[in-house]
C-alpha cells in the first residue's frame, strides 16, 4: 500500500472545474497526453465462456450465425416419394424407393405420437415453463430494484459525507486564510515597529550629540 498512490476527490464539493474553465482546458490536455487504454484485459476478468463444447451441432449452428451465414436450404427429399428414374425401373430403383416410403411412414408416426403427447402433456408443461420464467423474471427485477436503491443510498451517503466533508474544508480553509492574514499583519506591525525604533534611536542619538555640544 505504501507503493500505490491513493487518489481520490470529492465531485460534489469540488467545483474548480465548473468555475475556472481554463483549468478544464489544462485537464482534458492532460488526459489527451494519457496513452491509450491496455488490448489487454485485467488479470482478474475471467475468460470468455466457451459454449457447447460437448455438441458439435450445436456449435457449428451458433459460429454458423456469429458469422452471419445463411442457413442451408431444407432437404426436402425425404418428404417426397418419387419412383424409379427409369421405366419400369429397376429392382435398385424399386428397392430405393420403398426404403424412403418405409422411412417417411415411421417419421410421420413419430409425427402423430410427438402431437399427441404435446396435445396430452403440452399445455401443463408449457404453463409450468411460463410460471418458472415468471419467476424468474420477477426475482431479476426485484434484484435490480434493490441494486438501484443500494446504489442511490450509496451515492447519496457519498453525497451527505462530502458536503459535510467540504463545509469542513471550506471552515479550515477560511481558518487558515485569517491566520495568513494575521500573520502578514503583524509582521507588517513588526516592520512598522522596527522602523519606528530605528527613527527613535536615531533621534535619541542626535539628541545626545546635542547635549554633549
Amino acid at each position: 500500500m505504501d507503493s500505490e498512490k491513493l487518489l481520490d476527490s470529492l465531485p460534489y464539493y469540488d467545483d474548480d472545474l465548473q468555475n475556472f474553465p481554463i483549468l478544464k482546458e489544462k485537464v482534458d490536455r492532460e488526459l489527451a497526453k494519457e496513452g491509450k487504454p491496455p488490448s489487454t484485459l485485467h488479470p482478474r476478468v475471467p475468460p470468455p465462456v466457451e459454449l457447447f463444447t460437448k455438441n458439435q451441432l450445436l456449435k457449428a449452428e451458433l459460429e454458423r450465425v456469429e458469422t452471419h451465414q445463411q442457413m442451408p436450404p431444407l432437404d426436402s427429399i425425404r418428404y417426397q416419394l418419387p419412383g424409379p428414374a427409369s421405366s419400369p425401373g429397376t429392382d435398385e430403383e424399386w428397392k430405393a424407393a420403398l426404403d424412403n416410403a418405409r422411412a417417411q411412414l415411421e417419421q410421420q408416426k413419430l409425427r402423430l405420437t410427438n402431437l399427441t403427447l404435446l396435445q396430452t402433456y403440452g399445455v401443463n408443461a408449457w404453463k409450468i415453463h411460463n410460471y418458472r420464467v415468471e419467476e424468474t423474471v420477477k426475482s431479476v427485477e426485484k434484484a435490480v430494484e434493490e441494486m438501484r436503491e443500494l446504489t442511490v443510498e450509496v451515492n447519496r451517503e457519498r453525497k451527505n459525507a462530502q458536503e459535510r466533508w467540504g463545509k469542513q474544508l471550506t471552515t479550515l480553509e477560511t481558518r487558515w486564510t485569517e491566520l495568513i492574514s494575521n500573520i502578514l499583519q503583524i509582521e507588517m506591525a513588526n516592520l512598522a515597529l522596527e522602523t519606528e525604533v530605528e527613527r527613535l534611536g536615531g533621534k535619541e542619538a542626535d539628541l545626545a550629540d546635542m547635549i554633549q555640544e
